[in-house]
């Protein structure tokens, strides 16, 4: 199969579209949100590669040191996301990107691979059956249904860890709170739609918006792209939509 993948990086960020957002025709403000992260982040070494189409098929990882997640996996290369959507499933895609993730690391002498999933599927996270069919193994976990995987290329790689404070699923904090990044491009879209939903009904949601690496590696969820509390416990992964949340405040009688 001729199967062609682009790079994204700093010098064709511009032109090249992010695949993850190619459907979302009101994300054009999250689409530059995201961008802009990118940007940040390739000095890091962040790895954007797509599919050569118009379609939702791309890998991101950067090394775990200076991965957006509370996790202690120096000397690993991080997994943001692996996404194979659609038309495009079932044809090999996933394991031709992972196989390059591999080899990058591999030639950079990192100790492995890793990625936060969950114990079983879910939205927003790569298969946990996928992971283990390629090698992962369950490193550490957070509540309330996080995994820490990791693909260790010897039997006495370190193995890494989840940080004390993304593991209880717990907040000292009363009310709504969302923590976000734009690693995601919807997220600068529809946190803000949460805080005007919510004050509607006169209630109110804390939106804290993690700005730097360091924020996001002492972050309370190992999640960090989206990690919504309610009254202090863990909510919900998965971006909420008008929809959702409404379904949430009428459950909550809000």
């Amino acid at each position: 199969m001729n199967t062609q993948f682009i790079s994204i990086d700093k010098d064709n960020i511009e032109r090249e579209h992010i695949c993850c957002a190619i459907s979302d025709k009101r994300g054009e403000t999250g689409v530059a949100s995201k961008k802009a992260w990118m940007k940040n982040a390739f000095a890091d070494g962040l790895v954007f590669q797509r599919l050569d189409e118009r379609g939702k098929v791309f890998l991101e990882y950067i090394p775990a040191g200076n991965a957006w997640y509370p996790i202690s996996a120096e000397g690993y290369m991080h997994i943001n996301c692996l996404w194979v959507s659609g038309q495009y499933q079932g044809k090999g895609h996933a394991d031709r990107l992972l196989q390059g993730c591999v080899e990058d690391a591999k030639g950079q002498g990192k100790h492995g691979l890793t990625t936060i999933a969950s114990e079983k599927k879910r939205s927003f996270l790569t298969d946990p059956g996928y992971l283990k069919h390629k090698g992962f193994m369950a490193a550490d976990t957070a509540e309330p249904y996080f995994v820490l995987y990791y693909m260790p290329f010897a039997e006495d790689a370190p193995v890494p860890k989840i940080k004390d404070c993304a593991k209880q699923g717990h907040i000292n904090e009363k009310g709504m709170v969302l923590y976000y990044t734009n690693q995601c491009p919807h997220t600068d879209k529809y946190a803000p739609l949460l805080r005007e939903m919510a004050e509607q009904r006169g209630a109110a949601v804390k939106l804290v918006k993690l700005e730097t690496k360091e924020q996001a590696q002492n972050a309370p969820g190992p999640f960090t792209t989206y990690s919504f509390f309610n009254d202090g416990k863990f909510v919900a992964h998965e971006i909420m939509g008008p929809a959702a949340f409404g379904k949430f405040m009428d459950k909550s009688g809000l």
